[in-house]
């Protein structure tokens, strides 16, 4: 296949937005689609790029150039922009493609990337199957036989069945990067009791067996597929790499799926910043019909450990927090849409009740922290449920992402605001340490020159709802003396402990000191 064919697929309407026809006859190997401004480290030369330019920006002047030199520097076979998001190809990206010499194609926008991908990757398997040499690992007759299924829209597990049947290697699964089953022959440990002795069990999806690729891998830990033999036996090794190969189309089909998910998502959660309705957006999420929406919200903290050309602190893409998001609410079985904002913060909504939601991530996220490396966190925040209106949406995402930056452990819920400590964790650190300092620095200081702690004479007798004999009690002093050290910080800190106000002032100080500090002072 080349460039130029592309022109040619019926009922696609590609048009050729600049190219020249020595570029046209550039061979294709494969696709990849992505929405990232610099895909070069998960491109390989020969690819075409498929891309809904959900990353140009009118306003950035050298976007279109940073993006086609990113993709110059890959070796990219041509570059197909979708017109979905923008109405056209903007003129910027043109002129980048000339530069650098990348034909540019423009995907009308009522052509789906599904359609072209499943286009794109069936025109290179008839191509592969045409020139194969070895056709010992895939009987002609069994070829044919998957290429019909591919035709007629089969699914993972009907192929899957299919070509373990009749091919005789050993049970499979086909899995996502990031551990979830798509479809399998038979559960991983069936026949292990009947390993032969040249096989070995395959154990279980992790970061140190990812399996066979299938299909396009863009580089994410989360996204792409593998196909995993439940036994590995030498003698199946070249027909389970041919399957890997036929199962291609199903992967892109999945991939291009995927993709045109999130992009829907972030135009959903940026009509949610906006002032534009959300009945279409929703109704484009499969989100039409519900009656309440629950808000998530995810980051990936940490850097990119390992990646060649990462710079110290440099963190992964944003984009691989949605990635992460979609697998870990696909097995709920439910609509949802998880996508990027144009603001580059991932969130999710998703039509099941707040204790669903919350209970599956917190089940998911281990899993999916093990495919990051380094000292990359997924970090997760769960909102309220609120209808689909604009203002209700939009204050549970408030309440997700308040979740997101406060909570103590990976997932947190803002079921769990139910306390001033809890409220307390989500303002920045900056802020609660100033507050602090302003109400308590004379304590503090009192402290620092004295053997007699004031702050903890303080927490201890708000912790004892103001008693004083039990204050006496638990810090093994006379009543009297508890009398002399709450005057004293009544003194130093202008605040009246017989007042509510005043004692609710002064125990939020003490929960906003650092946790040294607060645990020092009691």
């Amino acid at each position: 296949m080349i460039v130029g064919d592309l022109l040619h697929l019926d009922d696609l309407d590609i048009r050729l937005a600049w190219g020249t026809p020595d570029l046209l006859d550039r061979p294709v190997t494969g696709l990849s689609s992505t929405d990232l401004q610099d895909p070069a480290r998960y491109l390989q030369p020969g690819e075409l790029v498929l891309t809904g330019l959900v990353w140009w920006q009118p306003a950035d002047a050298s976007g279109a150039l940073r993006f086609a030199t990113a993709l110059r520097s890959a070796g990219v076979a041509a570059l197909l922009a979708g017109e979905g998001t923008h109405g056209s190809v903007p003129d910027s990206l043109a002129d980048a493609c000339r530069t650098h010499g990348i034909p540019l194609l423009a995907v009308p926008a009522g052509v789906s990337f599904r359609a072209v991908t499943d286009r794109v990757y069936l025109r290179l398997w008839g191509d592969l199957r045409a020139g194969a040499q070895d056709t010992a690992a895939i009987p002609e007759t069994v070829r044919h036989e998957l290429l019909d299924l591919l035709h007629a829209d089969a699914g993972a597990g009907e192929v899957l069945a299919h070509a373990v049947g009749r091919l005789g290697v050993p049970d499979c699964s086909i899995t996502t990067a990031g551990g979830r089953a798509v479809a399998a022959t038979a559960a991983p440990a069936t026949a292990v009791t009947a390993v032969p002795t040249t096989a070995a069990p395959v154990p279980p999806a992790g970061r140190g067996d990812t399996g066979l690729p299938v299909g396009p891998q863009d580089g994410s830990p989360f996204d792409g597929w593998r196909l995993r033999p439940h036994l590995r036996s030498a003698a199946a090794e070249p027909a389970l790499q041919a399957l890997a190969e036929l199962l291609a189309p199903l992967a892109v089909r999945a991939h291009a799926d995927a993709g045109a998910r999130r992009r829907a998502a972030g135009r959903l959660l940026d009509a949610l910043a906006g002032e534009a309705g959300l009945a279409e957006p929703l109704a484009a999420c499969g989100l039409g019909g519900a009656e309440s929406l629950v808000a998530v919200t995810a980051r990936i903290d940490g850097g990119r450990a390992g990646e060649a050309g990462a710079a110290p602190g440099d963190g992964p893409p944003v984009a691989w927090a949605a990635y992460a998001l979609a697998e870990a609410l696909h097995p709920l079985g439910v609509p949802y849409a998880a996508g990027t904002d144009r603001g580059g913060r991932s969130a999710a909504l998703v039509a099941a009740p707040v204790e669903q939601v919350a209970e599956r991530l917190r089940r998911a996220r281990p899993a999916l922290q093990c495919r990051l490396t380094g000292r990359c966190t997924l970090r997760v925040g769960v909102g309220p449920a609120a209808p689909p209106a604009p203002a209700a949406l939009r204050a549970a995402l408030v309440q997700a992402r308040y979740v997101l930056e406060g909570s103590a452990g990976p997932v947190g819920s803002a079921a769990e605001l139910d306390s001033l400590d809890g409220l307390l964790r989500g303002i920045p650190p900056e802020v609660t340490a100033a507050f602090h300092s302003r109400l308590l620095a004379p304590l503090a200081a009192h402290d620092r020159e004295n053997s007699v702690s004031l702050l903890g004479t303080l927490a201890v007798f708000l912790d004892h709802d103001g008693s004083w004999a039990r204050t006496a009690e638990a810090l093994c002093i006379h009543v009297n003396t508890v009398h002399y050290r709450i005057r004293r910080i009544e003194e130093l800190t202008g605040r009246s402990l017989a007042r509510l106000r005043d004692r609710l002032d002064l125990r939020t100080a003490l929960l906003c000191a650092p946790q040294p500090v607060r645990a020092q002072a009691r």
